[in-house]
């Protein structure tokens, strides 16, 4: 059975014998529920490195005092099945107090460049939480790798910013969404979905296809393709559309026009009663 460990000491314990060994020390941090996707990510981790820690911590800190901490799903013994079959080592499993035993707000990381667009002006102060769980993550572990889906961009975002700003010695790699049969990426917040906001929820891949056919066609002013987004959403009668844009890979700026060299994603939030769903796609060049 794969090791559990809750306690900071235990895990650089592990990595520290591994490191004596010669391997090479992966991350995946995860806030646990744990799907295919993760195993997906836990895999792309395991073929670049030789020893691989599944962080597990549902962070309190970025949520929102309108998001409800308490009703994250928590599933520890299928996490630990689903950690060991993608091919993990050992699963670090703190608790809050163990992480921030001066306190949640004791010392704070913001990437400021994203802290306020997107899902940072939705979610105020949800990648000040990210950021610096991550960053104690890293510096915890010391990994020589970190793999981050790229379902959540925005974060896949500030996390490549922190680490290129604070000049952090490990590499970054982003893995691509994993989908179901009819496209909806995987997502720990798909089983808050009931069956009819389940079959509408397609309407996002669908959207985000849209847009990359239009690109492919020739369509240039990001405008269209932006219009292409919303009217595929909105022709969903549950669907609540929170932002469908085009921005920039890198800054996340909003575009006007799509240019050769330059690449460009089309973002998406959009509400299904109570649950929120992101997803994002890359446009052809």
């Amino acid at each position: 059975m794969i090791p559990w460990v809750k306690s900071i000491a235990e895990v650089r314990q592990a990595v520290g014998e591994a490191r004596a060994r010669g391997l090479r020390i992966g991350l995946v941090p995860t806030m646990g529920a744990l799907h295919d996707g993760h195993v997906h990510l836990i895999e792309r981790c395991r073929a670049a490195a030789d020893f691989v820690v599944v962080s597990i911590f549902v962070n309190p800190t970025q949520f929102g005092p309108s998001e409800d901490f308490t009703r994250y799903p928590r599933t520890p013994e299928l996490d630990r099945d689903r950690a060991a079959s993608g091919g993990a080592d050992l699963i670090f499993g703190p608790t809050a107090e163990e992480m921030y035993p001066h306190g949640p707000n004791s010392t704070c990381v913001e990437v400021v460049p994203f802290a306020g667009i997107f899902e940072g002006a939705i979610r105020p102060g949800h990648f000040r939480g990210v950021a610096t769980v991550v960053l104690k993550l890293f510096s915890i572990v010391e990994p020589d790798l970190a793999c981050f889906g790229q379902k959540d961009f925005q974060q896949q975002c500030v996390i490549r910013r922190m680490a290129e700003d604070l000049n952090l010695r490990l590499s970054i790699q982003i893995v691509e969404t994993v989908r179901e049969p009819d496209g909806l990426a995987l997502s720990s917040r798909n089983r808050y979905l009931d069956s009819d906001q389940r079959r509408g929820a397609v309407v996002l891949p669908r959207a985000l296809k849209k847009a990359q056919a239009a690109v492919a066609g020739g369509v240039r002013d990001a405008e269209r393709v932006r219009q292409i987004l919303h009217d595929t959403i909105n022709s969903e009668p549950m669907a609540q559309l929170d932002y469908a844009e085009v921005v920039d890979a890198e800054t996340l700026g909003v575009l006007t026009g799509l240019e050769a060299g330059r690449t460009a994603v089309a973002l998406l939030a959009v509400r299904f009663g109570a649950t929120r769903l992101i997803d994002n796609a890359f446009l052809p060049e």
